[in-house]
């Protein structure tokens, strides 16, 4: 059971960074796996009030606020686009439409979850966050900081570059976390990987062989998925065992790469 000492509404990001700084806070994000915690905690952050739930484009890409629930992502028409529907497929079986409405973005990415399907897309995308104190880095940067860091994450912004995204996923029932995901994407003849469900956190991987750098064939989507398939770190849990998403990795990667030709 999650007990709550106190609940509090910030006026600023300001505020909410000091509260933050407690090691009995919490930021409550969509507060759906939160809520699932045996834990007590001292103070409960609500970013509601902040602005942080809008889509906003630019000239250069979407910046998207931390509140911003996962089902307006899935239906944003620009997103849409922007992904060749990537983005839709990737969220579409994260439990129901009610788990999306409520969800947040920035609940996703802070949470660096394993069976995260947005952390492995978004690290696909080539996506930077916006942290309050320590500012804007890579998305892959941010993966790696230790998860005790006490900072704020406001936004997500994907680049409006030219671009082309796969998502695919192997999963044992439809609405079940995944038991691997795999997203792709080309940008300027550069291809990232990233591999989620590891059953770690999602992990991006470049075409450092050159298999796809002549363009996508049987033979090289192939190369390149064993590739991926090796330098991937996989392990086993309820949902499968590590030869099995070895397996279940090549097969993704070399299918993802086909469509990926089949876009271009």
């Amino acid at each position: 059971m999650l007990t709550i000492g106190q609940y509090v509404r910030p006026e600023s990001l300001d505020e909410a960074y000091a509260l933050c700084q407690k090691k009995s806070s919490v930021v409550l994000g969509g507060m759906l796996w939160l809520k699932m915690q045996h834990r007590s905690v001292g103070t409960a952050i609500d970013l509601c009030g902040l602005g942080l739930d809008r889509i906003e484009e630019t000239e250069t890409g979407y910046r998207i606020g931390a509140m911003v629930p996962l089902r307006a992502l899935e239906t944003h028409a620009g997103l849409a686009v922007l992904t060749q529907g990537a983005m839709a497929e990737a969220l579409r079986h994260i439990v129901g439409v009610q788990f999306r409405n409520c969800a947040t973005v920035g609940g996703s990415l802070w949470g660096r979850f394993g069976f995260s399907d947005v952390l492995t897309l978004f690290l696909a995308l080539d996506a930077a966050v916006t942290l309050h104190h320590a500012g804007e880095m890579p998305l892959a940067d941010f993966a790696a900081l230790p998860r005790v860091t006490r900072d704020i994450l406001t936004h997500v912004t994907l680049p409006k570059a030219s671009q082309r995204a796969v998502y695919l996923s192997q999963r044992n029932i439809s609405t079940d976390f995944p038991v691997l995901a795999v997203a792709l994407s080309e940008r300027d003849g550069r291809y990232t990987c990233a591999v989620g469900a590891r059953p770690m956190p999602a992990a991006a991987f470049a075409d450092e062989k050159g298999a796809l750098a002549q363009g996508i064939t049987e033979d090289s989507a192939r190369a390149f998925a064993a590739d991926i398939a090796a330098r991937a770190v996989l392990g086993g849990n309820l949902r499968a065992g590590a030869d099995y998403r070895c397996a279940v990795c090549e097969v993704l990667v070399r299918r993802a790469a086909l469509a990926l030709s089949k876009e271009g």
